[in-house]
């Protein structure tokens, strides 16, 4: 039986619940990201801003230059979540094999789904027709035979796209489109295909495997399956983050360690509250920091037992950065992540010596809270971190791996 493959992408995603929450940004470009006096970049922008050139990934000040009169927002990952935590929950309706990309983009096998709902393309639409209509925003969909040809077919007409690509129409499909839209093909492939002549995947189709695999390597393999729609995976519905961090690009340069130390206790209180929400504990902690200089040190820890809390998280990275020197020269970029996830290990602190389990129940059940009043009240109820000099001396970049 032929896999039906689903991709799911929303349509700009932060930029469009900024959209939902304030109707009168409907229409305006927006742009959510770093402060566009600072040296961030551009986490989505709304597609009025598009229209000026804004993209995602951009350096924030060229958005600027681009788009003044836009509307720049910083991020608010906790709304995010919330809005995407009922996306996946409608997506679960229709089947168990969902594998969500990030928090606006999932993968769904509809193959067994058809005995329950009828045709994948007529579940795609229900999907869509839910989502806009419990939820106020637009998708843009991709079904096909697999993953690779789902999530290309996604992104080929957004917004509100809808694209089937089947073994029939697949070659023509892919055809004219450009080499980049592999997934693996990043600048420098796609440089170095542009030198053998292959400007797209029908030229990267007619070229043999060996010569591909001898100019590069194993990778050469799947460049291979995949200008011929071959692409075996099968949705993963298990599939966890490798890591949760956050980071921070300031707008000037700064050696304050006070400062320092307020950004990354705001950074780790930002990376234990998304643990919590997927319900993640990780032993490894993650310093980076990157001087004036462009010179990027990382310093990485394991702690005995895997943890959510923002003390630990904290504890751990303040460590690591007094190792590096933080300060020693001025700072440009300082982030802080948790990976080497333990599903249902109990968290452990040595935050309270020997009075131990009362105390750390107690400030399990005070996390808890906050991140409700959080959820309900928004981010600035409560803060952490010096996040008024924070957001006064910073641009943000927001990364979950």
């Amino acid at each position: 039986m032929a896999r039906k493959i689903m991709h799911i992408d929303m349509d700009a995603f932060y930029a469009a619940v900024e959209q939902l929450d304030n109707p009168e940004l409907r229409g305006k470009p927006v742009i959510v990201g770093a402060d566009p006096c600072g040296r961030g970049v551009v986490s989505t922008c709304s597609y009025e801003a598009r229209r000026f050139g804004v993209r995602s990934a951009m350096p924030i000040r060229e958005a600027f230059r681009r788009c003044p009169q836009g509307v720049y927002l910083p991020p608010r990952g906790g709304r995010y979540a919330q809005i995407s935590r009922q996306i996946m929950n409608i997506l679960s309706q229709y089947t168990s094999l969902v594998e969500p990309l990030s928090l606006d983009e999932a993968f769904l096998d509809l193959t067994a789904s058809e005995s329950l709902f009828g045709p994948a393309e007529d579940i795609a639409r229900q999907i869509v027709a839910k989502i806009e209509t419990e939820v106020g925003l637009s998708a843009s969909v991709g079904i096909a035979p697999n993953k690779f040809l789902a999530k290309l077919a996604s992104d080929l007409k957004k917004p509100k796209g809808f694209v089937i690509i089947t073994n029939e129409n697949m070659e023509s499909v892919l055809e004219n489109l450009p080499v980049s839209k592999i997934w693996g093909v990043g600048p420098k492939t796609e440089a170095a295909l542009k030198e053998l002549g292959i400007h797209t995947i029908g030229l990267l189709c007619k070229v043999e495997l060996d010569v591909l695999t001898g100019r590069f390597g194993e990778s050469g393999e799947d460049l291979y399956c995949l200008a011929r729609g071959i692409d075996e995976r099968p949705v993963s519905p298990d599939e966890e983050a490798k890591s949760i961090g956050h980071e921070l690009t300031f707008q000037t340069d700064t050696g304050d360690r006070q400062f320092l130390s307020g950004v990354l206790l705001w950074l780790a209180d930002q990376v234990a509250r998304r643990l919590r929400q997927y319900q993640l504990q990780g032993r490894v902690i993650t310093v980076k920091i990157r001087d004036n200089n462009f010179k990027t040190i990382t310093r990485r820890t394991t702690i005995p037992v895997a943890t959510d809390f923002e003390e630990i998280i904290y504890r751990e990275g303040h460590k690591l950065a007094e190792q590096a020197n933080w300060g020693g020269k001025k700072v440009r970029l300082i982030g802080i992540s948790v990976s080497g996830f333990a599903k249902d290990e109990p968290v452990q602190l040595d935050l309270f010596g020997e009075s131990g389990s009362e105390n750390e129940d107690a400030l399990g059940k005070l996390h808890q809270t906050v991140d409700q009043l959080r959820e309900r009240f928004g981010d600035q109820i409560i803060t952490k971190g010096t996040i008024m000099q924070v957001q006064k001396r910073m641009g943000q970049d927001d990364k979950t791996r």
